[in-house]
C-alpha cells in the first residue's frame, strides 16, 4: 500500500534528496511490549513509566499471527523491547511461543519486574532456540547508573544479570555512551565489573548514544543522499536496521508495523498492519534518530 508522506518525507528543509534505505530482508523482527515500567528514568527514548500506556502492553494473541507471518518471510531472530517486557504478564508464555522457531532477545532493566517472575523465566531453558537477555547497566558505576534510574537499581540490576546468568541463559548488556569518552578506558570497567560479580569479562556490551525522548526534535545534522553514497557503501546500508528488521507496537488497541525500533513517535513510520507489505517501502532518514544510526552505527539489534 504506497503511504502519503509529508513533503519533508524525501526532501531536507533546505531542498537537498533527503537519505533512504531500501529495506532487502526481513531478519530480526522486534515487539514492543509496551511503555509502561516499573522504572522512571528521565533519559527514556520511549518515555516510559510506571502506568504509562503510550504503547499498549501486549498479550498472547497480539503477538502470535505476527510471529507466523513473520516466519513465512524467513525471520531469523525475534526480539522484545519496552518499557519493561516483564509487565507483560503473556510475556513468558509469548516467548516459548517464539522460542520453538527461532531464537530470542529480550531487553530488560533486569530489577523488579523480572526478579518477579524468575521461577517463569526458568522454564524457558528448555526452549528449543535459546532465549537471551540484555540488560540496561548504564555505567559501570552504582552511583552515575542510580542517578537516572533510582537508588538501588544499580545492584538489583546486577543481581538479576547474574541470575539470568547462573540459569544457563545468554546475557548482554546495554550501556549509556557519552561523547568524547575513551572507549577503551569506559569498557574495561566494564570488565572489572563483571569480574567482580563472577561472569565471564568478555559480556558483549552494547553502547547507545543519547537518543532523546518520544516527540523532541534536538537538532541534528541532515542525512541527505549525498551523505549515504559519500560516507556508507552498498554494504553498510544493508547493515542499518531498517534495511533488516521491524518493529511491531500495539497502538490504541492495534498491531503496527513500524520501520525500527527507535522511530514510533512519528506516525509517517507506521507502515500499516502488515509485515510482507512493509518490505516494500523505502525508508527516509527523516528522524532525528537516524542520525545516531549514520553517525554513530547505532543498532538495537545483535542479530
Amino acid at each position: 500500500m504506497q503511504r502519503i508522506h509529508t513533503d519533508n518525507w524525501f526532501i531536507t528543509p533546505d531542498g537537498k534528496p533527503r537519505g533512504y534505505i531500501e529495506p532487502h530482508a526481513l531478519r530480526e523482527l522486534w515487539f514492543h511490549t509496551g511503555t509502561a515500567c516499573n522504572l522512571q528514568c528521565s533519559f527514556c527514548l520511549e518515555g516510559s513509566g510506571p502506568g504509562d500506556t503510550r504503547l499498549d502492553l501486549v498479550k498472547f494473541a497480539d503477538v502470535k499471527p505476527l510471529i507466523d507471518e513473520a516466519l513465512t518471510l524467513d525471520v531469523e531472530q525475534f526480539s522484545f523491547t519496552g518499557g519493561e517486557p516483564f509487565l507483560a504478564k503473556q510475556l513468558v508464555q509469548i516467548l516459548a511461543y517464539a522460542a520453538k522457531f527461532k531464537p530470542c532477545l529480550v531487553l530488560t532493566n533486569g530489577t523488579d519486574a523480572l526478579q518477579q517472575r524468575m521461577d517463569e523465566v526458568r522454564s524457558l531453558q528448555d526452549a528449543e532456540h535459546p532465549v537471551s537477555f540484555r540488560i540496561s547497566i548504564d555505567y559501570a558505576a552504582a552511583k552515575q547508573h542510580d542517578a537516572g534510574r533510582g537508588e538501588g537499581n544499580f545492584d538489583k540490576a546486577m543481581e538479576g544479570l547474574k541470575a539470568l546468568y547462573d540459569l544457563g541463559f545468554s546475557v548482554s548488556v546495554a550501556r549509556h555512551m557519552e561523547k568524547e569518552e575513551q572507549r577503551e578506558e569506559v569498557e574495561a570497567s566494564y570488565r572489572d565489573l563483571f569480574i567482580a560479580y563472577g561472569l565471564p569479562e568478555d559480556l558483549h556490551i552494547v553502547a547507545f548514544p543519547d537518543f532523546a525522548t518520544p516527540g523532541s526534535l534536538p537538532h541534528v545534522p541532515q542525512v541527505t543522499t549525498s551523505c549515504m553514497t559519500t560516507y556508507q557503501t552498498e554494504k553498510s546500508r544493508k547493515d542499518f536496521m531498517c534495511a533488516f528488521s521491524k518493529m511491531v507496537v500495539k497502538k490504541q488497541g492495534q498491531m503496527k508495523v513500524y520501520a525500527c525500533t527507535l522511530v514510533d513517535d512519528d506516525e509517517e513510520y507506521d507502515q500499516g498492519f502488515s509485515l510482507t507489505e512493509s518490505l516494500s517501502e523505502r525508508i527516509s532518514m527523516k528522524h532525528h534518530r537516524c542520525y545516531s544510526c549514520f553517525a554513530y552505527g547505532s543498532s538495537c539489534s545483535e542479530a
